[in-house]
C-alpha cells in the first residue's frame, strides 16, 4: 500500500503546495465543466476557461511550453464556444439545438484536426521536443481535443466521441509527465464522455 502511495506522491516532491492546490482546483473545474456540458449548460465555458488558464500557468512554470501554448489555444476556443452558445441563432432565431454532424461538419472538423496537429508539431519542434512517443501522442490528442471543442461549440453529438478517444489516450501521457491528479482526471473524464454521448444522443434532432 505504501509503495502505491509513494508512486502517486513522488512526482509532487519537488512541487510547492500552492501549485499542487492549483492543479487540484483545475481538475475540479474540469470535471464541473464536463458535467455542465452534459447538461447543455453554457456554464461549461466560463468554468472551463478558468481551468485552462490555471493549466496554462502550471505548464509554463514547469517548462512544458508546448502544453502551455496548447492551453492558451484551449482558452481561446473556450471564448469562441461561449460566444456561439450565447449569440448564434438558427433560421428561426432560436438558440442552436443539439444535432448530428453532416459532411460539412466532418470536413471542418478534419481541418481543425489537421491544422492543430501541424501547429502542435511546430510548437514542439521549436522547443526541442518530438523526441519520444509521448510527444507524438500529445500532438495527436491535441488535434482530437480541438476537433471535439469545435464540435461541442457547434452542439454536435459526435463531440463526445472525440473527447472519449482523446481522454483515453491522455491517461498514460499525464501519468508519464508526473501530473498524477490530471491523469486520474482523464480516467473520470472518459467515463463522463460516455455519459455525455448518451445524454446528447437523446436530445439530438
Amino acid at each position: 500500500m505504501n509503495e502505491w502511495i509513494n508512486i502517486f506522491l513522488s512526482p509532487y516532491h519537488n512541487k510547492s503546495w500552492g501549485n499542487i492546490i492549483l492543479e487540484l482546483i483545475a481538475v475540479i473545474l474540469s470535471i464541473f465543466s464536463v458535467i455542465f456540458a452534459q447538461k447543455n449548460n453554457i456554464w461549461l465555458y466560463p468554468i472551463g476557461i478558468f481551468s485552462t488558464v490555471i493549466y496554462s500557468y502550471l505548464t509554463f512554470i514547469f517548462s512544458l511550453y508546448g502544453d502551455f501554448i496548447i492551453n492558451i489555444y484551449y482558452t481561446g476556443m473556450g471564448f469562441y464556444g461561449w460566444y456561439l452558445w450565447t449569440y448564434k441563432k438558427d433560421k428561426k432565431n432560436q438558440k442552436i439545438p443539439i444535432t448530428y454532424s453532416n459532411l460539412k461538419d466532418y470536413f471542418y472538423t478534419a481541418l481543425f484536426l489537421l491544422s492543430t496537429c501541424i501547429l502542435s508539431i511546430t510548437v514542439y519542434f521549436f522547443n526541442g521536443k518530438l523526441k519520444n512517443y509521448s510527444d507524438w501522442m500529445d500532438v495527436l490528442t491535441t488535434g482530437i481535443f480541438f476537433s471535439g471543442m469545435y464540435q461541442m461549440a457547434m452542439k454536435k453529438v459526435e463531440n463526445w466521441i472525440f473527447w472519449l478517444v482523446g481522454n483515453l489516450i491522455s491517461i498514460p501521457i499525464y501519468f508519464f509527465k508526473g501530473l498524477i491528479l490530471t491523469g486520474f482526471l482523464f480516467i473520470f473524464l472518459a467515463v463522463l464522455s460516455i455519459i455525455g454521448y448518451v445524454l446528447w444522443n437523446k436530445k439530438a434532432y
